[in-house]
């Protein structure tokens, strides 16, 4: 075992003094002669064992950098995430302030009719409960609201201001069964009244009509208590007149109260002979019919 640590040691001896000879002589020979040669030579032949090393760990070396780069983009695909996260409430609130400056500027554009007064107000309140078909605004006496004036929107009656405070009001709805609205056909010109029903389409009765109703009519308010023409809504079902009979059918409402944000309050309308529960309207009607 000593010879053999002996011959090791022999060896590298030897090549380390022939290295140092070869750089002595290759510094002396500044740079060319059998040092530049043997230097160049050594550079060839292990030149393969480079390319062939570099070949295999370059693909390793990508592997490693294409895991830490899934993994940045982990980390910013959830940093972006909780960014969207927090963006939503206020991408919302935008779009419903959008949509209600829209529906303001239609309210503010809305011509009322027969160029009667008008002031716009913003519902703040529903009723207490789903059955009270009312709403409440923020416009009262001091801004000229009195009892029985009429409200609209930009797609036709809303309904009719049946109590008041200093600076509130509120509004019956055309879909409460308690408010009943002189009406007339648009294409027949035969006139009758509707009623609500609570959700759903409003209920049309014609007492003496010589024409029948299709679907689609336009139906507008007849003017009495409320302005001639105001768009109530369109005939759902067709109905014919028959004598003795009155022509019953229903009709689907322009507006829509989920939907109601801004309207107008027709200050300039003198409203006939109102009650302060709005439940004079059918009892009128019923006995003009009688």
């Amino acid at each position: 075992m000593f010879q053999r640590f002996d011959r090791v040691l022999a060896l590298f001896v030897a090549l380390v003094a022939v290295s140092f000879f070869l750089a002595t002589f290759d510094v002396r020979a500044g740079g060319s002669g059998i040092g530049s040669v043997m230097r160049d030579g050594t550079q060839a032949l292990f030149a393969p064992f480079q390319r062939m090393a570099s070949s295999v760990t370059r693909p390793v070396v990508g592997f490693f950098d294409g895991v830490v780069d899934i993994a940045n983009l982990r980390d910013e695909n959830d940093r972006l995430q909780r960014r969207v996260e927090d963006l939503e409430p206020l991408i919302r609130d935008a779009q419903e302030l959008q949509r209600r400056l829209e529906e303001l500027e239609k309210i503010n554009g809305l011509e009322p009719p027969g160029e009667v007064s008008a002031i716009t107000a913003r519902i703040f309140s529903n009723g207490s409960n789903d059955f009270d078909h009312v709403r409440f605004i923020d416009r009262g006496k001091q801004h000229g609201v009195v009892i029985g004036h009429p409200v609209i929107d930009d797609r036709g009656l809303v309904g009719r201001v049946d109590d008041v405070g200093k600076s509130w009001a509120r509004v019956r709805l055309i879909t409460d069964p308690r408010l009943g609205v002189v009406v007339r056909n648009m294409v027949t010109n035969e006139t009758g009244w509707i009623s609500g029903q609570g959700d759903g389409p409003l209920k049309l009765e014609m007492f003496s009509a010589v024409e029948g109703a299709s679907e689609g009519d336009l139906i507008v308010t007849e003017g009495s208590r409320f302005p001639p023409d105001i768009r109530i809504g369109t005939v759902l079902k067709a109905a014919e007149s028959v004598v003795g009979f009155s022509l019953v059918t229903e009709v689907k409402p322009e507006i829509a109260t989920s939907q109601l944000d801004f309207v107008k309050v027709l200050v300039g309308w003198s409203p006939l002979a109102s009650s302060p529960d709005g439940s004079d309207d059918l009892e009128t009607i019923e006995g003009d019919r009688g």
